[in-house]
Formats: C-alpha cells, structure tokens, sequence
C-alpha cells in the first residue's frame, strides 16, 4: 500500500500548518502557542478527547475506532519543541523569534502527526483506541519523564508507543530502523579542579590548575581507549573550560569543565561513570590539586522492541517499498523514556540532502510529510484492523 491518495491531498495544509510552527519556534517547556494550536485542530477534527498540561505543557487527544472489539490502545507520540539557534536559513518563513528555531524538525514531526490525527478522526477505520502525544522539551527538558510521570501510560492505557524523526542524509520519504539499543543514553558531567593561584612567573610557587585540568581531560579520553570494550560503543568528550583568571600573567586558582558520556549498554554507563571519577580524583591528588565530579544520568539507551520493530518495518514497506537498517546513532532521545513505560518502536524517515539537524541552515522538507503522515496512519489501521 502506497502513500494514502488523502495525505497527497492534504499536503498544502499540513505544509502550511508545518510553516507557521517554523516561524513561532517555541523552546522546552514553554510552547504555549504551539500547543495551544495543536489542541484547538485535535477539537476542530472531532476527537473524543482532548487534554492539556500532561507533563506541564504537553497536549493528548483519544481518538476511538469505529469498533473497540479487539481493546487495543497505541500511543503515536510527535515532540514539539525548538532550539536555542539563531536561523539562517533564508526562508520567507524563517524564525521571527530571535535565537530560537526549529533546527531539528519538530514543526514538521508535529504537523505530520496533527496530518495522520485528522485522518484517523476522518475514517476511524480501525479497532481499538489510538492516543495522540504531542511532548514538549524533548531538547534536553526530558518533556517525554514529565509526561509519563503524569501518568500518560496509566490514564489512558497505552499498550505500545511508537514516534517517528526526520533524517538529513537518508533518502526523502524513505525509511530506516533497527532494533535494540538505538539511542544513546547522554549523561553530562561537571568538573571542577581546585589548586592555588599564583603569578604565571613563580609557577613554582602554585599549584597549576590548569596544567592539571588538561591532563585529566586527556586521561579521560582513555576510557574509551583503554577502559571500555573495543566492540562497544561510547564518547567521552569535555566540550567546555573555564577559568577563575582572565589574565595573562595569572595561574588560575580554580579550572571548571562540562562534558558529555554517550554510550549504548547499562555496563558502560557505570563504566564512565566510575572511571571519571577515579580518574578525576588521582590525577588532581598527583599535582597536589583536588577535583569535584558532578555526573548527572540524563536520557537512558533507547531501545527498540523487536515485535513492535519488526511490525514498523512492514509499514515502512508497505508505505514506501523498502525500509533501510539504521545505523546507531550517539545522539540522545527522549522517547527512550515511554519506551522504557511500553514496548514499542522509533523510526526515521527521510529528509533528503539537507543540512544536519542542530545545524541554522537545517530546514524539515516539507516533500516528506505524505509519507510520514501514511506511516503513523498505517500504523494504527494494520495493527488494529477494522473487521
């Protein structure tokens, strides 16, 4: 089964609802507007219900099947938040917020979920109850926790969840996935290294906070390296230094870092995070310093169920001919939270030769949206299947 002739034909409006999201990017929690707007359309479709404020801003609507036999429940779960980016894209929809755009293709997961949502409340050609999930704070917020523990799952007995992301590279339309661990689990750490300050010309005299500050970022590089299974994955990566001096002729009496640890498997996660703080914590002790470790667990590993996997790739096919194997992907994603609460499956679809996500240049392409929007209806109507 191709692309449903109704998405064809429903392309310009869900474009044009996709645009206005782009130019009213809205960060984290605060997507007042954005919401406001989803939950007004999911009325104006005619679902049965609709409720705000789940995970403090997050939007979901029921919609009920012509028959309710079968007692299935399916969650389809869209993010809507933006990034704290200055847009450079050029488009005459462009960001009218400053510092704010969406740079990873929320407006248009959005869009094309508000796309499959009035088409299921159209047709209602299945058998059980689909709950629409629109989540805030996916960047970084952990909107996807908030809504599981305002009981998401629970009220509305959510059976298995599934959610969908755009992806530069892969062919438009196209589809990929895998099984297992997909995301990484994306742990942040504070460092902070306490010497003695002193006059850069008496070094003698100090004890060098910042000499020592890069030994320990490059003796944690060997957790990697020399710490962690060769076959399995991890990065470690200190992505941020700074000093209690400005000056320079001053040895700075305190050196503080971030980072951030990736990794795909429980075992290395305690891994980094026991080895960090070992390391840390000789290596200052050696120079005569002491060092502060701050680890904090944000996003787990999200991992694929295999049935539910193995079914989003018969809909994948069935919409676009094939489905691609994914590659694993070191980037975080918050969906790992409802499929920690429910078995389910995340897939990508295509959005061609663009610029990156996370990149002011990246824009959604607005040509994959018939086939994203048929995947999540496909979804619903193969799982559930009206008699």
């Amino acid at each position: 089964m191709p692309i449903k002739n109704r998405f064809a034909e429903m392309a310009a409006e869900i474009t044009e609802w996709r645009r206005d999201f782009h130019e009213h990017p809205e960060l984290m929690y605060d997507v007042q507007r954005t919401a406001g707007i989803v939950a007004g359309k999911l009325r104006a479709f005619g679902c049965d219900e609709v409720v705000e404020g789940i995970g403090r801003t997050g939007v979901v609507a029921v919609i009920n099947g012509k028959a309710n036999g079968s007692g299935k429940v399916i969650g389809l779960r869209a993010d809507m938040d933006a990034l704290p980016i200055q847009e450079q894209t050029g488009v005459d929809y462009a960001s009218k917020t400053p510092d704010a755009m969406h740079a990873c293709g929320h407006d248009g997961h959005t869009a094309m979920l508000l796309g499959a949502a009035k088409y299921l409340a159209e047709t209602r050609n299945f058998d059980g109850k689909v709950v629409i999930i629109f989540q805030p704070a996916e960047e970084g917020g952990a909107g996807g926790r908030a809504m599981c523990e305002d009981g998401l799952m629970e009220r509305w007995g959510i059976q298995e969840v599934y959610g969908m992301h755009n992806w530069p590279g892969q062919p438009l339309g196209k589809f990929a996935i895998r099984p297992g661990p997909f995301f990484a689990a994306t742990d942040v750490f504070e460092i902070e290294v306490e010497g003695k300050g002193g006059h850069a010309a008496k070094p003698h005299e100090t004890v060098d906070s910042t000499v020592c500050a890069a030994q320990i970022i490059s003796t944690i590089q060997t957790i990697a390296s020399r710490s962690a299974d060769p076959v399995d994955q991890i990065v470690v990566s200190v992505t941020s230094i700074e000093s209690s001096s400005k000056a320079f002729n001053v040895i700075p009496q305190r050196v503080a870092m971030k980072g951030t640890v990736r990794t795909l498997s429980p075992r290395m996660r305690d891994l980094a995070e026991a080895r960090l703080s070992n390391i840390c914590t000789s290596v200052a002790e050696a120079f005569g310093a002491t060092a502060r470790v701050n680890y904090v667990r944000n996003y787990p590993v999200m991992v694929n169920s295999e049935e539910q996997t193995e079914f989003a790739v018969e809909v994948a096919r069935s919409v676009a001919g094939e489905c691609d194997e994914a590659p694993l992907v070191m980037g975080g994603e918050d969906f790992a939270f409802m499929l920690e609460e429910r078995p389910g499956a995340y897939i990508l679809v295509g959005n061609g030769d663009t610029a990156p996500v996370h990149h002011p240049e990246y824009n959604f392409n607005d040509e994959a949206i018939p086939a994203g929007c048929s995947w999540w209806a496909e979804i619903v109507e193969q799982r559930m299947p009206a008699a």
